[in-house]
Formats: structure tokens, C-alpha cells, sequence
């Protein structure tokens, strides 16, 4: 890959980033057109790098196109949630149980990590929770030696970070979040299979059913 190209892709990666923190915590609302000849502006950079990056954000779903209007913020819906986490209800928790068994010190060490990274962001922003909350749950089925398995749920958890932020905006979730994550870590790192799928499976499905009820109310 020539200096040029490299360039063009650290820039995209640049961009894709800050327009995908922008989607996440709503700074871009739902529908909202991206004006491309103002974002290559503010972020001073050429349209090609940010073409990139807009293409990658349709790829992972944050963004649709349409001929003659160009890109707009794909809405979040009651029924996308419920696709989500139906699949991470059917994959994730068995794999982070598989996984518990299997990690070395050095895995059950980043997991520890993880679960930190995210306490600490949760007094951050947004944006932060939502990578950090991304990191910790991918951290839990890593070691399972299963790439696509890991693939997988990190889609699901990339396309899940708006919803884990719509869950979080009513008081008190914070706190019940960090304590679920809390149970989740100690039955992880005690290798306790058993406690561990049905702490996960009553974590996704409890969050499913709050937004159910946001999306409701809403």
C-alpha cells in the first residue's frame, strides 16, 4: 500500500469515528441528511476519505443511501432491538460460558481490563460507554477460540451501541448496569458456567425489555 493510500485510509478511520460517535449518542439524529460538503469542511479533510468512511458506516448499518440524496442516519426501531438482541440472546451467552472455561491469565487479565474500562467510562460520555460496553461483552466470548462466533457478536454489539445508550438515559440504569457487569465478571473469572449463561441471558433480555418499554412510551 503506497503513502498516499495510507493516508486516505488513517483519515477515513478518522472519520468513520467521529461520525459514528455523533450516530451513537445522537448528536446526528435519526433521518438527519449527512451534508458531505459541510463534514469535509469541519473536519478538513477530502471528500474521498470521507466517502470511505460513509460507505463503511452503511456496511455496519448506522447509515442507508438513496439515489439523489446521499446519506441519512438509519432509525433506530423497536423491531431492529428486538432482531439484535435475539440474536445475542441465542449466541452470547453459551459462548461466554465456553469461553470462561477456556482463558488463560493473560485473557481472564483483559477481561478484568475490560470490565474496568467500562466502570471508568460510564463517568465519561457516551460515546466512550458505548465502546467500552462493546469491548467488555466481546472480551467474555474471545477466548472461546470460535472467530466467527466472536465476529458475530461483535456485529451485534457494534449495532447495539445506540440501544445500549437509549437504555442507559433513564435514572438509576446506570447502576444496575454496573452491578449486572459486576455479577457477570465474578461468575466469569470464577469460571462458573452455569451462573454465568443465565446472569447474561437475564442481562439481555432485561435490557430488550426496558427498551421495549422506551420505544413503547415514545
Amino acid at each position: 500500500m503506497n503513502s498516499s493510500a495510507i493516508v486516505v485510509r488513517t483519515l477515513s478511520d478518522q472519520v468513520f469515528t467521529i461520525v459514528r460517535d455523533r450516530i451513537v449518542t445522537g448528536s446526528l439524529g435519526e433521518d438527519a441528511p449527512i451534508r458531505q460538503d459541510a463534514l469535509a469542511a469541519e473536519l478538513g479533510g477530502s471528500k474521498i476519505p470521507l466517502r470511505e468512511a460513509l460507505g463503511r458506516l452503511e456496511q455496519e448499518g448506522l447509515l442507508v443511501s438513496q439515489a439523489n440524496r446521499g446519506y441519512s442516519v438509519r432509525p433506530m426501531s423497536a423491531d431492529q432491538a428486538d432482531e439484535i438482541y435475539a440474536l445475542r440472546l441465542a449466541i452470547e451467552p453459551a459462548a461466554a460460558a465456553r469461553a470462561a472455561a477456556l482463558a488463560d491469565d493473560a485473557e481472564r487479565a483483559e477481561a478484568l481490563a475490560a470490565f474496568h474500562a467500562l466502570d471508568k467510562a460510564a463517568h465519561t460520555n457516551l460515546a466512550e460507554v458505548a465502546v467500552c460496553n462493546r469491548a467488555f461483552h466481546v472480551a467474555l466470548v474471545r477466548p472461546g477460540g470460535g472467530l466467527l462466533t466472536t465476529q458475530l457478536i461483535e456485529r451485534l454489539a457494534f449495532l447495539a451501541e445506540r440501544y445500549v445508550i437509549r437504555h442507559l438515559e433513564p435514572a438509576g440504569r446506570d447502576a444496575r448496569a454496573h452491578l449486572e457487569h459486576r455479577h457477570l465478571i465474578d461468575a466469569w473469572l470464577a469460571r462458573d458456567a452455569v451462573a454465568l449463561e443465565a446472569l447474561l441471558h437475564r442481562h439481555i433480555e432485561a435490557t430488550l425489555h426496558d427498551l421495549h418499554g422506551q420505544f413503547t412510551a415514545a
